[in-house]
């Protein structure tokens, strides 16, 4: 247990703990926050889950979280283009996601893999120019669906594309049910930990023990004929195909998708979510995930009404930001620390 127990682990269960107390005593319900902290787990989860391949592989944060974003949102907007609804709607929006965030992380991957030993500062600028490079696509996308493009001119996606008649809340919206005023999204829940167990059988086979070999020491790994290189492609498709059914569940949970700048800064809250949950940006387990998304989603239910009530809105949002960056600025140090020690 020890290496689960951390200064960021401390720090954000002492924090969750104070805030938890002063909602019981502001008399905010409580049942309704946890509700929705657990829609939010998995609204956030895959893409938190994303991560994980890429730590194993030993290539680090997948601060390069946008690719696989962009990617989920153009799978979405292909299917809405040709009016899929309901269950296949979603469907097909995760089948469009995953072929393009194939195509979109093995040339990610083929980047990456020139820069070894630099990859979390060279995904980071990946990331940003990506979507700035895709924002000139959202302008200009060969869509035809009105309710996707701008309503004067016709021409161009609008900033946000509403799902409402498509597939938005599908997964939500099933098997939903309240227990003792908390509501359950079961479907939700059970998808989310659907993905979570398929992740894990996929470490079980020959390629997911190549992966975590390489993570662990590369050298040992090209010695035993792994081809690292391959491996590590692998890791990066898997990641952003990850990503990409990641904004999916994101996007229909809000029942509507985010064009433009939107993904931009995706990757951060995620990966304090990984962090918070143990990790220290090597070889990462799916329970540091659900504990990590869980913690910092549950810090972002409760911190907003505690801080309505005793200071001002804004408040919680600084606190969740500086929660954020320095919990991935400790991680960061202390993992040069551990490879400075070995």
């Amino acid at each position: 247990m020890k290496k689960f127990i951390r200064p960021p682990q401390i720090i954000i269960l002492v924090f969750l703990a104070v805030l938890t107390i002063t909602a019981i005593y502001l008399h905010i319900p409580l049942n309704a926050m946890f509700g929705d902290s657990l829609v939010r787990l998995v609204m956030n989860g895959v893409l938190v889950l994303s991560l994980l391949p890429m730590l194993n592989a030993g290539i680090g944060l997948n601060f390069g979280l946008p690719v696989g974003v962009v990617a989920g949102l153009l799978g979405m907007c292909l299917a809405v283009n040709y009016h899929q609804t309901g269950w296949f709607g979603l469907a097909a929006a995760m089948l469009f996601s995953a072929m393009i965030a194939v195509v979109f992380g093995y040339l990610y991957a083929l980047l990456l893999n020139k820069v070894k030993g630099r990859e979390e500062i060279a995904a980071t600028f990946v990331g940003f120019s990506f979507v700035s490079l895709m924002c000139l696509f959202w302008s200009v996308a060969p869509f035809n669906n009105p309710a996707m493009l701008w309503p004067i001119g016709g021409k161009g996606m609008r900033l946000t594309v509403g799902l409402k008649d498509y597939f938005g809340k599908v997964l939500n919206n099933t098997w939903q049910f309240n227990i003792l005023g908390i509501k359950i999204s079961l479907g939700l829940l059970l998808f989310f930990f659907l993905l979570c167990f398929l992740v894990y059988l996929i470490y079980k086979t020959k390629i997911g023990r190549a992966m975590i070999a390489v993570g662990e020491n590369e050298d040992f790994a090209r010695l035993s004929g792994i081809n690292v290189n391959r491996v590590r492609t692998l890791s990066v498709i898997f990641s952003t195909v990850l990503g990409a059914l990641g904004i999916c569940v994101y996007a229909q949970s809000y029942g509507f998708l985010e064009l433009y700048t939107a993904p931009l800064m995706m990757a951060f809250p995620a990966a304090s979510a990984i962090l918070i949950g143990g990790s220290t940006g090597g070889k990462t387990t799916i329970g540091q995930v659900v504990l990590g998304g869980y913690l910092y989603q549950a810090i972002y239910v409760i911190s907003g009404p505690v801080a309505n009530q005793l200071l001002m809105p804004e408040f919680a949002e600084i606190i969740r930001m500086l929660a954020t960056n320095l919990i991935i600025l400790y991680a960061l140090l202390y993992g040069e620390g551990l490879r400075k020690n070995a």
